[in-house]
């Protein structure tokens, strides 16, 4: 028995094992560490050390101090926003709020991808940026720079500039112009809500968190005082990113400082009926329900409402807050506004599982979380490469991707040759493919008939852009992982007191 016993122990001993390891990583997972390279790729100013992009440097160095006409010396740093050299502050703004919005629901899902540090930076990036274009100390402020470098190249224009020009923006020796505003409620609005939705990433460095607060404060008073829109007729912002209307950033940034403050007044505005019906809440129509780089309202929609689902403010909030947006009203193309809508999607769906409610009703018709998640779930597949040309429209990811994004850094090989203004013409001409690869960029996508040129030429098929990558990363960190990883209920409300405090003494009797 004892020869028995041992041979069985032999045995036992000496068959292999199966450990069962981790799953892999899933394709949103995959797409997410991607798409955030793109942050990295786009970098302006004095690159840190460890940008892991190749073939990107420092640029644009003198920016602020080589245009005489601004009082604001050092604008070094930021993002440029798409395949130009131009640093627009309004979408690159949204951008960051997205950035810090999807941390701060999802912060869990960002550790157990590995990348929690590599986003809390890029959206340091992004607001250390913000606050150098402002009198980010004082109270009260009278202008904002809204835009560095110019790109108007109307009637025939031959004017060096991030548009005519094709270079990289390590060569770049033109001059950089800063638009500076001094009515522009909408940027400043979207800044307050870039700069509080990341006090609230960066509360537990309490210095800088603060100093995001107050910043944020600052320009939201200098929005609600200083009416006007910042794409004025005739700017240069105007020919881009013109935005339509301001109210819808005062309901987003009112919320967002509601948020990092916890100051009710801020509440109050963002759930006022007239700030709401001013930025086209009961308008309907097929735009109101797009969240994009230039309308909130559809995220301050969603945003408002996990107050009403987790803290149950009641009335007046509990009545403006009972609506859930239409999602499938957003336009097909381009792709930033179906990112957009599926990072809306899987949250709302997200908010009412952690709120235990199996579903909402929108109008007569009842969807559940799953419907919602399944809506964000093919609108992210269909990028990724379930579309009729099988192609993955995020470079980098899967086999079949764009190979001639639109993006001067990426089409220009380096070599040590500097080109010139025209001289980089030939490579933005060029068949050939990128001989840089733009890893994690979206393109804008395909137009309303599946089709899609991989040409560098036609920005309208393959140029990528700060705020749509943001949305992209967003969704696909929201449907990213295990979904027993549920969002972060409670850090969003760190700041907020108590919804009931002791209620007032009644007041004196009436006298005639």
């Amino acid at each position: 028995s004892a020869v028995l016993a041992g041979l069985i122990t032999l045995i036992v001993k000496t068959v292999p094992r199966h450990h069962h390891g981790k799953p892999p990583p899933d394709n949103y997972t995959l797409a997410l560490h991607k798409a955030l390279m793109f942050f990295n790729a786009q970098r302006s100013g004095k690159l840190p050390k460890h940008n892991n992009v190749s073939w990107r440097g420092n640029s644009c160095l003198r920016d602020g101090k080589s245009d005489p006409g601004t009082t604001m010396k050092d604008l070094v740093g930021g993002y440029y926003d798409a395949g130009d050299a131009i640093k627009f502050n309004f979408p690159a703004s949204f951008a960051m709020t997205m950035l810090s919005w999807s941390v701060i629901e999802y912060s869990a899902k960002y550790e157990a991808a590995g990348e929690l540090n590599h986003v809390k930076e890029i959206i340091k990036w992004g607001t250390d940026y913000l606050l150098k274009t402002f009198n980010n100390s004082a109270d009260t402020i009278d202008k904002i720079a809204a835009q560095v470098g110019v790109g108007d190249t109307s009637g025939g224009s031959t004017t060096p500039n991030d548009h005519y020009c094709w270079m990289r923006p390590e060569d770049i020796d033109y001059p950089r112009p800063v638009y500076e505003c001094h009515s522009c409620s909408d940027l400043a609005a979207e800044m307050a809500a870039a700069l509080a939705a990341a006090s609230i990433v960066f509360k537990d460095n309490k210095a800088y968190s603060q100093k995001l607060v107050h910043g944020a404060r600052t320009v939201f008073q200098f929005a609600r005082d200083q009416r006007g829109r910042y794409s004025a007729g005739g700017s240069d912002p105007a020919l881009f990113y013109n935005s339509s209307s301001y109210w819808d950033e005062f309901v987003w940034g009112g919320a967002w400082l509601y948020y990092a403050t916890g100051n009710s007044s801020y509440l109050q505005l963002a759930t006022h009926p007239k700030l709401a019906k001013h930025a086209g809440a009961f308008w309907g129509g097929p735009d109101y329900g797009v969240l994009s780089w230039d309308n909130k309202l559809a995220g301050a929609q969603v945003l408002l409402s996990r107050l009403r689902l987790f803290l149950s403010p009641g009335y007046p909030y509990e009545e403006i807050l009972s609506g859930l947006i239409q999602l499938n009203h957003g336009r097909p193309q381009p792709l930033q506004y179906v990112v957009n809508a599926a990072f809306l999607a899987a949250l709302y769906s997200d908010y009412l599982d952690a709120a235990d409610t199996p579903g909402w009703y929108c109008g007569p018709n009842f969807y559940s979380t799953d419907v919602l998640r399944e809506f964000a779930k093919t609108q992210m597949d269909y990028i990724l490469g379930k579309n009729p040309r099988k192609m993955s429209y995020v470079v980098g990811f899967g086999n079949h991707y764009p190979k001639h994004v639109h993006h001067r850094g990426a089409s220009i090989p380096k070599n040590k040759i500097r080109y010139n203004c025209k001289g980089g013409w030939k490579w933005r001409d060029s068949k050939k493919p990128n001989p840089n690869t733009l890893v994690g960029a979206m393109v804008a996508g395909p137009d309303k008939h599946d089709g899609f040129h991989d040409v560098r030429t036609n920005y309208n098929y393959t140029e990528p852009t700060l705020a749509g990558n943001a949305g992209l990363v967003a969704a696909l960190v929201a449907l990213s992982g295990d979904k027993s990883t549920r969002i972060d209920k409670n850090t969003i409300f760190s700041a907020v007191p108590p919804m009931f405090p002791t209620p007032p003494p009644p007041p004196a009797p009436w006298k005639p």
